[in-house]
């Protein structure tokens, strides 16, 4: 598919233009930070895109406010006490020095367990929390799969899990490959049944269309409201880039 990129400036406001070989031009506002993005058709000029873009200003500006006061977390240093999160709850974290292989465990419904050999630095610490994170999705993502594909009529040839900076998920219909953010551990078990879902659509409809939007409300009836829970949930600490 021939696609074409660049970024046009409109009221203040960076746009990522994407062109590509579709029938309608689409607007779009992303975490983390209010990133804009159009994907329009070929033939859609620049100025078209300008007026697109004013048209919906007001509501640009909306869902960009709301992205800017969504709660973050402050740089993580693996310490006593510090908050983290996993399907959606929060947990106080309690590091331990034994000398013996790494782990991570969940005790009781507040606290999370870091285990970690004597003079294990803040970073490689994270390494091992992340680690854990994985082997979690890794375990919870195969039955959404078995629930969802006799259910959507399509077939996951293979799919990954990997830190991404501004999406949730991502697939490659031709490959019939999705991926799946990190990030999704420390959300419900709904927002990851949603992201799952969303990227399987994609199998079905490539676009973010009222097919898309239509197939996702025949069989995920309540997915905007775990859209919703995404985008007001604590953010990670990182700048994501725009």
């Amino acid at each position: 598919m021939t696609t074409e990129i660049r970024h046009l400036t409109v009221s203040g406001i960076k746009v990522e233009v994407v062109r590509k070989d579709i029938k309608n031009l689409h607007l779009g506002v992303y975490p983390p930070n209010g990133r804009v993005r159009v994907a329009a058709p070929l033939v859609v000029n620049d100025e078209a895109v300008r007026l697109a873009v004013i048209d919906k200003l007001g509501w640009i500006r909306r869902q960009k406010a709301k992205f800017a006061e969504q709660p973050r977390q402050s740089q993580r240093e693996m310490v006593n006490g510090e908050s983290h999160y996993f399907l959606g709850q929060r947990y106080r974290l309690r590091a331990h020095e034994h000398d013996a292989p790494p782990c991570v465990a969940l005790r009781g419904i507040a606290s999370l367990e870091l285990f970690v050999r004597p003079g294990t630095d803040a970073d490689q610490r994270e390494v091992v929390l992340l680690r854990w994170y994985r082997e979690q999705l890794k375990i919870l993502i195969p039955p959404l799969l078995e629930k969802w594909q006799p259910i959507l009529g399509v077939q996951v040839a293979d799919w990954g899990i990997k830190k991404m900076k501004t999406k949730w998920g991502s697939c490659n219909p031709r490959s019939r490959r999705i991926w799946l953010n990190l990030e999704l551990a420390k959300k419900s078990v709904q927002c990851l049944e949603y992201i799952v879902v969303h990227e399987m659509v994609h199998l079905l409809e490539r676009h973010h269309n009222e097919r898309f939007s239509s197939l996702l409300d025949t069989h995920l009836p309540q997915w905007r409201q775990y859209r919703e829970m995404l985008s007001v949930a604590p953010l990670g600490h990182e700048e994501w880039s725009c």
